[in-house]
C-alpha cells in the first residue's frame, strides 16, 4: 500500500469521527467506561491473587505434642514428621516459649497470663512450613495420625475462604466487562453504519470508477481504530495515576495493615499495554462487522 493511499486512509478515518459527533462521543465513552472498569479489575484481581499467594506462603502447620510425650519420643516424632514428602522446614516450640510469645501478643492484657508460668498449660509443638502450599491440607493429615500427636492446627482454612471469595469476584467481573466489551462494539458499529449510509452514493461512484473493496474499507477501519484507541487512553492514565498515588500514598499503610500491594511497575505497563490493546480489538471488531453487514457495494 502506497504512503499516499495510507494518508487518504487515515485522513478519511478521521474525518468520519466528526460526521456524526454524538454517536462518536457514545462510542468512545462506552470504551472509556468499560476499560476504566477492566482496569480497576485487573488492580483488584491482581492484587486479590497476590496477597492469596502471600497468605499461603505464610501458612504454618502446629503440631501439638501430647503432655505425657518424653523428650525420646519427642525427637522419634520430629524424626517422623522430616520423613513425610513436603515437608521443608519442621521447628520446636517449647511451651515456655509458647506462652512468652502468647503475652507478648496480648500486650498490655498479656500480663493476666504471668500467674500461669509456673503450672504451664500450653503443649510443646512442632512448627513446620510445607514445601508446597497445595499440599498443606495432606501433609496436616499425615501428622495428625502420628504417635503423640494431641492435635493439628493450620490456616487451610482462611486460604480456601479467600480464594473462593478471588473467584467469585472474577466470575462477576468477568460477565460485567463482557456485557460492556458488547455495548462497546454495538455503539462503535452503529457510529459507522451511520457514516457508511451517508456516504452511499459516494461509495457507489467509488465502485464505479474502479475502487476496490478493501480501498473502500480501510477508511472505516481507521475509524474504528481511533474510537478504540482515543476511548483506551483515558482509563489507562485514570487507572496507572490513580494506582500509583494510592501506592505512593496509602501504600506503607496496607502493607503494614493487610499485605503488600503489588508494585506500579512493571504490572501498570503491562495493564496499559492489555488496555490499548483491547480498545484497538474492540474498534476494529466493531468496524469489521459494520462493514460485513451494512457496506453493500
Amino acid at each position: 500500500m502506497k504512503f499516499r493511499t495510507v494518508g487518504r486512509h487515515l485522513k478519511e478515518g478521521t474525518k468520519n469521527l466528526g460526521r456524526n459527533g454524538w454517536m462518536t462521543f457514545a462510542s468512545i465513552s462506552a470504551v472509556t467506561v468499560m476499560l476504566l472498569v477492566v482496569g480497576i479489575f485487573l488492580l483488584l484481581i491482581l492484587n486479590m491473587n497476590h496477597m492469596a499467594t502471600q497468605v499461603e506462603d505464610d501458612v504454618e502447620i502446629r503440631a501439638y505434642i501430647e503432655l505425657t510425650a518424653s523428650e525420646e519420643q519427642q525427637d522419634e516424632l520430629r524424626a517422623s514428621i522430616e520423613d513425610i514428602t513436603d515437608v521443608k522446614e519442621i521447628a520446636f516450640l517449647g511451651k515456655d516459649e509458647g506462652l512468652s510469645n502468647l503475652i507478648d501478643s496480648l500486650g498490655d492484657g498479656g500480663q493476666a497470663f504471668e500467674s500461669v508460668r509456673e503450672e504451664n498449660p500450653l503443649n510443646d509443638m512442632f512448627v513446620i512450613e510445607a514445601a508446597n502450599p497445595q499440599s498443606i491440607e495432606t501433609v496436616a493429615a499425615e501428622i495428625e495420625g502420628l504417635s503423640n500427636v494431641e492435635s493439628v492446627a493450620y490456616g487451610q482454612d482462611f486460604v480456601e475462604r479467600l480464594l473462593q471469595i478471588t473467584d467469585i469476584g472474577r466470575y462477576i467481573g468477568l460477565g460485567l466487562v463482557i456485557a460492556l466489551m458488547l455495548t462497546a462494539m454495538f455503539l462503535i458499529a452503529n457510529t459507522i453504519k451511520l457514516t457508511i449510509v451517508a456516504r452511499r452514493k459516494e461509495i457507489r461512484i467509488m465502485k464505479l470508477v474502479g475502487a476496490t473493496n478493501g480501498f473502500i474499507r480501510w477508511p472505516f477501519l481507521v475509524e474504528g481504530l481511533l474510537l478504540g484507541l482515543i476511548g483506551s487512553l483515558i482509563p489507562i492514565l485514570l487507572v496507572i495515576y490513580g494506582y500509583k498515588f494510592l501506592y505512593d500514598n496509602y501504600g506503607t499503610q496496607i502493607e503494614g495493615n493487610f499485605f503488600a500491594l503489588l508494585p506500579v511497575y512493571p504490572y501498570m505497563l503491562q495493564i496499559a499495554l492489555l488496555l490499548l490493546a483491547v480498545g484497538l480489538f474492540i474498534g476494529a471488531w466493531g468496524s469489521v462487522m459494520s462493514v460485513r453487514k451494512f457496506l453493500k457495494v
